[in-house]
């Protein structure tokens, strides 16, 4: 598929979901959720198994690993002590993904910004992305609870675009969950999937409506203007995806 950005043109902006897209904060949610396994008795799930549950946040996390539903009884008991273990060893683990720094330094020596619009609540997002040294780096931080819609509602995003001062048709937003890809293009941007986020074998990203599929954070290297330019189909199936 051919970027709309045309010629030598770069993006107004660049904006990245946080979990799965930005940042692979995996092993320290899991660890997370084996302390709380521990503390209640309850065998540690493999990390594969809840990896691709992550970019779910809490909710898919516990029901995957307790079977906990957001209306069981447990469950605001259990979120609570989760977050609790969460928030006191948030960054230990946690890092940009594989080639993510390089597309960062070269947005930052192309002069165009890039931010961050999550579902993630602020007072997790902020002490994360601070200990990443990402705060002032990044040109906007939205959060989940920053405004009164979050993600899949196009909201975070026009926020996102007039806080950086730009059009949101002329932006890109990635993500690797479905409502990433509805919220990026209810929002007018061009949306693209982080095939190397936490996508699982129940994910059909193919049908999302995406404009493009990253296998690897350099990827997105083809959608910032120049001469390089996205070949491949839209959304293929990402490798080793069961379908």
């Amino acid at each position: 598929m051919t970027s709309r950005f045309m010629g030598e043109q770069s993006p107004a902006c660049v904006l990245f979901d946080l979990d799965g897209a930005l940042l692979d904060t995996a092993p320290d949610l899991v660890e997370a959720l084996w302390r709380l396994c521990r503390e209640r008795g309850v065998p540690e799930p493999a990390f594969s198994t809840i990896r691709s549950t992550v970019s779910h946040g809490s909710p898919g996390m516990l029901k995957a690993c307790f079977g906990l539903g957001i209306d069981d009884s447990l469950y605001a008991e259990y979120n609570q002590r989760f977050l609790e273990l969460y928030s006191q060893a948030i960054a230990v683990d946690t890092t940009l993904f594989p080639g993510m720094g390089e597309v960062l330094a070269h947005l930052e020596a192309s002069s165009i910004p890039w931010g961050i619009v999550t579902n993630k609540p602020g007072w997790l997002t902020e002490p994360l992305v601070k200990a990443l040294g990402l705060w002032s780096r990044a040109a906007c931080v939205v959060s989940g609870d920053t405004l009164d819609k979050r993600k899949p509602d196009p909201e975070p995003l026009w926020h996102a675009c007039d806080q950086i001062g730009v059009t949101p048709n002329r932006s890109l937003y990635v993500g690797d969950a479905e409502r990433d890809i509805q919220a990026g293009k209810r929002a007018g941007l061009l949306a693209l999937v982080a095939g190397f986020g936490y996508l699982s074998a129940e994910d059909r990203p193919e049908e999302w409506g995406a404009d493009g599929f990253l296998e690897q954070p350099l990827d997105l290297m083809a959608w910032l203007g120049g001469s390089a330019r996205p070949q491949s189909s839209p959304c293929p199936t990402p490798p080793g995806m069961i379908r």
